[in-house]
């Protein structure tokens, strides 16, 4: 071991630990770093001084390792090894073993300690299962939380003692210890896996996530359908966790090279770049922890533990706390000052309307006293004085990629010029959002020049974007994206149906043309940008289950893709309506008459309007029942070799004295 001082940072090296997992008590005075032969225990007020070390013999090594958070509890830590989990206490220089928690058959991925209760410790395992253990009572779990896939991540909420989290795969669970059948709420958060977990610490609803589809997102699980911001990166973000000051978030990233530098500061009111960069591990930072603050210090350390075998200690002054304060934003100062907890309650009814004032009860204004911090984080993207912040959050989510639109906005002056190309015909069109848009105050629509549709068709596509507007705001929901939408199909519809009808002069109009309300439930189903978190549906997949069988399923063999093979499946639903409007790959619909073929273009006829919806993706194959016999037949001699797998692995089973029947 060698340590040295390096621009007031500590840093201690640990050749021969390999160590992969590293904690910090809750008094700031140990770290202890979890190799498979030792247990490092680090003093970090004198780490140059030496450490001692904890002897343990196993074969595996320790996934996680955490101190009891409560300073009455503080001599006691828990690591994971495997399928367990040993208990150890550290006190007076010397440490033992205490007990082990038995319980779980495959590899424990997470634990934690509760926030509220000393005694309580969650972990999380492969094996589907999450256990609440109660320390006095090792002999089984108190409480045993069930879900379909494994847990990779488990946090206690850090206001609420009944409250937990666990990622799996890219989904996020809350769960409520006191009903333990089922999850509280379900948020499909990433595509990919989550590698991070972490809950607010002031804020009892909120929670970030880092995963490895190259973001950290921030969700408030009473609203699951959307997140409150996200943060894209270049690469997979390992941990993304809050500051204990201000409003500050640190994340780790798994850089492409090693000597990249991965670990970062950020203010979560400005994402757009880091506020500082922590600049001298060579190698992956594998776990990172804050220090108690020193009592009369203004100072933080943050102790980190690479994969290069250092152990560092970084000083976070105060002008380093003062850059993830709220209030270096232009503008966001008096934003704050407007709701943040004063005496006098005028300040606080600032960012109200002056109707807002005369129609809100007294109740409501205490809502808006006692809870200000999540309004913050709905309205975080703001970028100048006095602009409100839904609308500049609706600009910057919005899908600009829709064919043949041009949109400009102008965030500043509460508008936006859309310009639409279809078929030698021109459409501009000038937006205008009021001041209380979108709580039930729709925006305008103007047509200016140069548009080339007659008035007729202004008439009716203005009718149609108010009537869409006006179901959105009334839920106070944004409604540009899907005006925009409505605006481009209805208007390919309607220069379809006057191209058909100048082709042919005596084909009947109503025969072609959709009815209204119709065409707009099919544009809107699966069309929103809040779908974006709601996965396609898979068509085929196995997994292991509890008990040891493989379970795995598959579309029929009569269906098949409607779209091209070489187009990809979409990844949610809201790129589904990419494929319905002919913004990626016109799609074959097999029609009503057999064996007949067409490309399918974002209008609906009256006889596909059943269609358009998840199952228009596939079609199914009409076949005889002989043809049927003989391509089931076909499919179980090329399946006979899984079936053979899946029968073996149940008679191997001893858990399943059925599987021979």
């Amino acid at each position: 071991m060698a340590a040295r001082w390096s621009s007031e940072n500590v840093v201690v090296e640990f050749r021969d630990s390999q160590a992969t997992a590293m904690s910090v008590d809750c008094l700031g005075q140990h770290a202890v770093l979890s190799g498979r032969r030792f247990l490092y225990i680090v003093n970090l007020d004198a780490p140059f001084e030496g450490h001692r070390k904890i002897s343990r013999q196993s074969k595996w090594d320790i996934g996680a390792v955490q101190w009891n958070p409560h300073d009455s509890f503080a001599h006691y830590f828990a690591a994971s090894s495997n399928q367990r989990v040993d208990l150890y206490k550290w006190k007076d220089g010397s440490g033992e073993v205490g007990t082990t928690l038995q319980g779980h058959t495959r590899v424990i991925s997470d634990l934690d300690w509760a926030v509220f209760e000393p005694d309580l410790l969650v972990t999380s395992s492969v094996d589907t299962y999450i256990y609440i253990w109660d320390i006095k009572d090792t002999r089984k779990p108190t409480v045993a939380l069930s879900a379909v896939a494994g847990a990779s991540q488990v946090k206690w909420n850090k206001k609420n003692a009944n409250c937990l989290a666990t990622s799996h795969d890219g989904d996020v669970r809350i769960w409520d210890k006191r009903k333990p059948s089922t999850a509280v709420e379900y948020l499909a958060a990433h595509l990919s896996k989550i590698h991070g977990l972490d809950w607010h610490p002031d804020i009892e609803h909120i929670l970030a996530t880092s995963s490895q589809d190259n973001s950290v997102k921030f969700w408030d699980y009473r609203q699951p359908r959307k997140y409150l911001s996200i943060l894209p990166c270049q690469v997979p973000v390992w941990k993304a966790r809050y500051t204990p000051f201000s409003n500050g978030l640190v994340t780790v990233m798994v850089p492409q090279l090693r000597r990249e530098n991965s670990l970062l500061l950020w203010n979560v009111f400005d994402l757009n770049t880091p506020v500082h960069t922590f600049v001298g591990h060579d190698d992956v930072v594998l776990e990172f922890q804050w220090r108690k603050q020193k009592e009369g210090s203004k100072d933080y350390q943050l102790v980190t533990w690479s994969r290069d075998q250092t152990l560092r200690m970084w000083r976070v002054d105060s002008q380093m706390q003062r850059l993830c304060a709220n209030d270096i934003l232009d503008g966001v100062d008096e934003f704050i000052e407007s709701i943040s907890l004063l005496p006098e309650p005028e300040k606080t009814l600032h960012t109200q309307d002056t109707d807002h004032q005369h129609n809100s009860s007294h109740g409501e204004e205490e809502v808006l006293k006692e809870d200000p911090p999540s309004n913050v984080l709905e309205e975080k993207k703001s970028e100048q004085p006095g602009l409100p912040q839904t609308l500049q959050q609706e600009f910057s989510l919005i899908n600009v990629q829709i064919r043949n639109v041009n949109v400009e906005m102008d965030a500043a002056d509460r508008s936006c010029t859309v310009s639409v190309h279809c078929s030698g015909h021109r459409v501009k069109m000038l937006v205008k959002f009021p001041a209380q848009y979108p709580n039930n105050a729709a925006p305008s629509f103007q047509f200016i020049n140069p548009t080339t549709i007659t008035s007729t068709m202004k008439a009716k596509l203005l009718k149609i974007l108010k009537d869409t507007s006006l179901q959105k705001v009334k839920r106070n929901q944004s409604c540009l994206e899907p005006c925009l939408r409505q605006l481009v199909s209805c208007l390919e519809s309607f220069v379809n149906q006057e191209d058909s009808t100048s082709s042919n002069p005596f084909a009947l109009p109503n025969s072609v043309t959709p009815p209204l309300p119709t065409f707009a439930r099919v544009t809107t189903a699966y069309g929103s940008y809040q779908d974006a978190n709601i996965p396609f549906p898979r068509t085929s997949g196995a997994r292991f289950c509890g008990a040891g069988y493989l379970v795995y399923f598959t579309r029929p063999m009569t269906m098949h893709r409607a779209v091209s093979p070489t187009e990809p499946t979409p990844r949610s639903l809201s790129a589904l309506s990419a494929y319905h409007t002919g913004l990626i790959a016109p799609m074959k619909i097999r029609t009503e008459a057999p064996g007949n073929l067409r490309l399918y273009s974002g209008s609906p006829t009256r006889s596909e309007k059943e269609q358009v919806s998840i199952s228009s993706f596939y079609y199914k194959e009409r076949m005889s029942p002989r043809s049927a016999r003989r391509r089931w037949s076909i499919q179980a001699i090329n399946d006979f070799p899984v079936l053979c797998a899946v029968q073996m692995l149940s008679l191997t089973n001893p858990v399943c004295p059925k599987a021979q029947e």
